[in-house]
């Protein structure tokens, strides 16, 4: 039967496979004869409910049926398959690739070349931005039962977060970079469009994510991770990226809108990622690490609290005069006095982090698309200890942000590389398998 093919993929996987009703959602699928694990893509697409559900899955690897020059996706049966499992997950590439180009940008550090890398990488990540968009649209259009079921999944429903944080990303880059090539007013009326675009996407997926879970998915008692943390916190980068177009708003009062509207959406991310870190925290000591493949993920913790100490700091510089006193003094008072706490509970967490990602590497840390984790949390850091080095005039804290933009830029070029290589062969175009048959567990 179907169960005995994927009954280990499923025992003790914290309910990541589960969630998906097939009574209710999808009609049942034939019956699948025991032992045959071959069928079991096949039972998935009709669960699914996808148009081609009916073909028989190849396996990976499997030579192309239309072998491409250079050997350009041979672990596709088709190249048009590169469509059929596109996930918002893709969406992180973007944000780790524009938040370097920002972080840059910005970084207390001047030497020649740095704005000209940085903007290269910002065009990198909106050229990016353009492409995935268009292919993402490709994978709605031809199976649309398998894109609507990303939400189903306990997994990749998390990742719906990624897509409003791509896109205010690639807006802030425009903003901060864009002048120079397509003018100021062109690159403030695409910030607008970006940032208004992405802050309420993710204001949908901070409310209707979390609702999904509590009412759909199925979930373990260890099953929380840091990909819980995606769909919350797209308001915190909300807030700190349009603290930057305060002075853009126009009338007074829009001005002030604006900037409650950041404090606003900065608090709702805050607060649920301090609930979500802590039950993060609770499964780590009682649950342990878990799958391998799953590691990755720890380092999202850093994104709220980096972000958060970048959406104070730039709601203070950009929005202290906008408030009516005494309360304009009091901002620049939170962005100093919350901003070092907070960062210095992200400089523990990178470590703790860190630590546990050498020892599983030492095991077997398989390549995957969760490697992006190790980008934009970063990234956030950076960003983070720039206002705070600005704000504070601490040399040490210039000197941490550099260090940190370091360890952003090796990162950034080590999964950069390797999500190249994958997307070239196909690999990463396959199916995802379950965390605990796609990775090894680290003990």
């Amino acid at each position: 039967m179907l169960q005995d093919c994927w009954a280990g993929a499923n025992e003790g996987s914290w309910g990541t496979t589960t969630g998906w009703n097939p009574t209710t959602d999808h009609p049942l699928p034939p019956p699948v004869a025991a032992g045959d694990c071959q069928s079991m893509e096949q039972a998935l697409d009709i669960l699914r409910g996808d148009a081609h559900a009916g073909a028989p899955a190849s396996p990976a690897g499997a030579p192309a049926s239309h072998a491409l020059p250079f050997g350009l996706l041979k672990e596709l049966k088709r190249p048009g398959d590169l469509f059929r499992d596109l996930g918002p997950n893709w969406y992180a590439s973007i944000m780790g690739t524009g938040i370097v180009a920002n972080a840059g940008a910005t970084l207390p550090l001047h030497f020649l070349g740095l704005r000209i890398f940085a903007t290269a990488v910002w065009a990198l990540a909106a050229a990016g931005l353009i492409a995935l968009t268009a292919a993402w649209a490709v994978h709605w259009i031809r199976h649309p039962a398998r894109a609507r079921g990303h939400a189903a999944n306990p997994i990749m429903a998390q990742f719906w977060g990624a897509p409003p944080m791509a896109l205010m990303t690639v807006g802030t880059g425009t903003l901060l970079l864009g002048p120079p090539l397509i003018g100021p007013g062109a690159a403030v009326t695409a910030d607008w469009v970006l940032w208004l675009s992405g802050a309420v996407l993710g204001l949908i997926t901070s409310c209707w994510i979390p609702y999904l879970m509590m009412t759909r998915h199925t979930i373990a008692a260890d099953a929380a991770f840091g990909h819980w943390l995606m769909p919350v916190v797209p308001p915190m980068v909300a807030a700190a990226n349009g603290a930057l177009l305060i002075p853009y708003a126009g009338s007074p009062q829009a001005q002030l809108t604006l900037l409650l509207s950041c404090y606003a959406m900065f608090g709702i991310s805050l607060f649920v990622s301090v609930i979500i870190i802590t039950q993060i925290w609770t499964r780590l000591v009682v649950h342990k690490i878990g799958p391998a493949v799953m590691v990755p993920a720890l380092w999202i913790v850093l994104g709220p609290l980096g972000q958060s100490v970048t959406a104070v700091g730039n709601l203070a510089t950009h929005g202290a005069a906008v408030l009516p006193a005494p309360y304009s003094g009091g901002t620049d008072v939170l962005a100093l006095l919350y901003g070092v706490p907070a960062w210095g509970f992200a400089m523990m967490w990178l470590v703790l982090a860190a630590a546990i990602t050498i020892r599983t590497a030492r095991q077997h840390l398989p390549f995957a698309l969760t490697w992006w984790s190790f980008t934009f949390p970063v990234g956030t850091c950076v960003t983070a200890t720039i206002g705070l080095a600005a704000r504070s005039h601490s040399e040490m804290m210039q000197a941490a942000s550099i260090i940190l933009y370091a360890l952003l830029l090796g990162a950034w070029l080590t999964v950069a590389a390797r999500t190249v290589h994958g997307s070239a062969t196909g690999r990463l175009f396959l199916p995802v398998a379950p965390p605990l048959a796609a990775g090894t567990a680290a003990a």
